[in-house]
């Protein structure tokens, strides 16, 4: 049976206006953006399979074109639909982040940086720059390396940040296993970076460090 066929009152789109969005899983809340599903199959029937497929939401809008068209009934059309509303929400992200208050936020930045940089199956290390107001500037991912390591070099960040006249940042990294615990050696370059940056006068507000779907905050643990 189609959706259209269901009573009103269970339809995902009407219980979304009628009731808001939190009343809706994630497949029905899915279902509402594919909008029509497949031969004896309602759209509710093929979110919740895509969700089977790929795990996650975030897992379903990293994949890429290739396994996300070999699902039956989906095709490039609403591949970039799916982009569409990945980018949406970094950009919905990235605007909070440029107020100030959002910068004394940890789980805000976290967030934002772990959609950023969790999908990655490399390490990338990032400078979140930020004017005296601590409004972002820019995201910059500045170092990419293997699995388990990217080399971090301190005279390139400082010439990073002078260069966007930044005056304080947020340092970040992933860890591609999906385990957000730091190092030791997290710790020791972070101590490098924030001793590098002061001699220029450059805050180090935090360094963040991300798994696939968490992270954590060295400041929130009173490490910078």
């Amino acid at each position: 049976m189609t959706i259209k066929h269901w009573p009103s009152n269970e339809r995902p789109r009407e219980r979304l206006l009628n009731a808001g969005p939190l009343s809706l899983s994630d497949a029905e809340l899915l279902a509402t953006f594919l909008c029509t599903g497949i031969v004896g199959h309602s759209a509710v029937d093929v979110a919740r399979q895509l969700l089977q497929t790929f795990g996650s939401l975030q897992a379903l809008l990293q994949a890429s074109q290739k396994h996300v068209c070999a699902v039956p009934g989906l095709g490039p059309s609403k591949y970039a639909q799916l982009q569409a509303v990945k980018e949406l929400g970094l950009r919905l992200a990235k605007e909070e982040l440029v107020q100030p208050a959002s910068m004394a936020s940890s789980r805000q930045v976290g967030e934002y940086l772990c959609q950023h940089l969790g999908h990655y199956q490399r390490e990338v290390f990032a400078l979140l720059l930020m004017d005296s107001q601590h409004r972002l500037i820019k995201l910059e991912e500045l170092f990419y390396g293997t699995i388990d390591s990217a080399a971090v070099h301190p005279r390139e960040v400082v010439k990073t940040a002078l260069r966007y006249n930044a005056a304080a940042l947020i340092l970040s990294h992933n860890h591609p296993s999906g385990v957000a615990e730091p190092s030791q050696s997290d710790r020791l370059i972070t101590d490098r970076l924030v001793q590098a940056l002061g001699l220029v006068g450059i805050r180090v507000l935090d360094h963040i460090v991300v798994g696939r779907r968490e992270w954590v905050s060295f400041a929130d643990r009173g490490w910078v």
